[in-house]
């Protein structure tokens, strides 16, 4: 047996045949011409046909198995692999030499096992993610709580202004997280409408201005986000656009979010907004003044819980992109990283109608 093991695994990189049914088919061939051989030499040389028929027999059982091993080996790696993924090992494939039926199964069994573990660590990392960020908040609160029924710290504004902050950041956590669990089920109903995009922006500036100051505050941050200007572009100014109010809000939020993060102290932050090819349609950019995000680092900035984008920055949850990325899917539109002689540059396009919802 270990013979034909070794002897298989040397012809099975070379198996010229790319189906089961021509495998079966050249076994019977073979045996039926094995059998005839056999017969016109019993006839030209006197031998028992019995002799012949125990020596054909063996013949056609030596073929059987040798093909029979080969067609289902790749089976019995898959069955191993899969007793190894129940136990919750995700990293074992299946080596796909095979270029018949039993090969394509294999290539796709691989793609699930690769599918599967993708989905094991992205569980993990939103454990490890979420239970350190809901960690901060909660200690931070608790402290604050804690101070005040001691009697250690007095319940005034500044002490409340503190305790607030703590609780607005559990609460865009929760809201990251109910956003990437619609993301993950797709139940989402897009609301398209136009609107004018210099009141819409101008809004969702005045919004992160006022959370922007309500942080300078409450003194919960690494570096004075209060220095940060935020400026918009409109052109022209009467400009408008087709979308999802609530998720575009989402988008630009998220980027400005971001785009304030990572930059310097009396940094700027610029949303420049244009319209697009076709009417109804929206060029967008944000752009900070940031050190920016490395060449190699582009193609993953979108991927959930990727904390690294930016060079000495807080990552916050690695969820603010993601959830862009998803609000500008759901719209058939696009998002990337644009080239910017400073800083980092995040360009997305709406293309004036959505697609329709599945």
């Amino acid at each position: 047996m270990r013979l034909w093991a070794r002897l298989w695994a040397a012809l099975r990189p070379y198996d010229p045949l790319r189906s089961i049914k021509a495998a079966l088919q050249l076994l019977v061939v073979v045996s039926v011409l094995i059998t005839t051989l056999l017969v016109i030499v019993a006839i030209h040389s006197a031998t028992e046909l019995r002799v012949i028929t125990i020596f054909s027999i063996i013949a056609c059982l030596l073929i059987t198995q040798f093909v029979a091993h080969g067609l289902t080996a790749p089976l019995r790696e898959m069955t191993a692999v899969a007793r190894a993924m129940a136990q919750g090992d995700y990293s074992r494939r299946v080596a796909r030499v095979r270029r018949d039926e039993v090969g394509e199964l294999a290539e796709t069994f691989n793609r699930m096992a690769a599918d599967l573990e993708a989905v094991d660590q992205h569980r993990k990392e939103l454990v490890a993610n979420v239970s350190h960020e809901l960690r901060t908040p909660i200690a931070a609160l608790r402290a604050v709580l804690e101070n005040v029924v001691d009697g250690v710290s007095e319940a005034d504004p500044e002490t409340m202004r503190t305790a607030l902050q703590q609780t607005e950041r559990l609460g865009k956590l929760v809201s990251q997280l109910l956003d990437l669990s619609r993301l993950d089920s797709g139940a989402v109903h897009l609301d398209a409408k136009p609107f004018e995009v210099w009141p819409y922006l101008s809004a969702v500036l005045k919004t992160a201005s006022l959370g922007m100051e309500g942080a300078a505050r409450a003194g919960q941050r690494s570096r004075p986000r209060a220095d940060v200007h935020l400026h918009l572009d409109v052109s022209p100014p009467e400009l408008t656009a087709y979308a999802d109010a609530e998720r575009l809000h989402q988008v630009v939020a998220n980027l400005v979010d971001n785009a304030v993060k990572h930059s310097p102290p009396g940094g700027r932050v610029t949303v420049r907004a244009r319209r697009g090819a076709v009417p109804g349609s929206l060029d967008l950019d944000v752009r900070d003044e940031g050190p920016g995000i490395p060449e190699s680092e582009r193609n993953r900035v979108f991927d959930r819980f990727n904390r690294g984008a930016h060079p000495g920055g807080d990552g916050g949850t690695g969820l603010g992109l993601a959830i862009a990325r998803w609000a500008v899917d759901l719209h058939g539109g696009d998002i990337e990283v644009a080239e910017s002689p400073r800083g980092c540059r995040i360009r997305v396009t709406l293309p004036g109608s959505v697609p329709a919802q599945r």
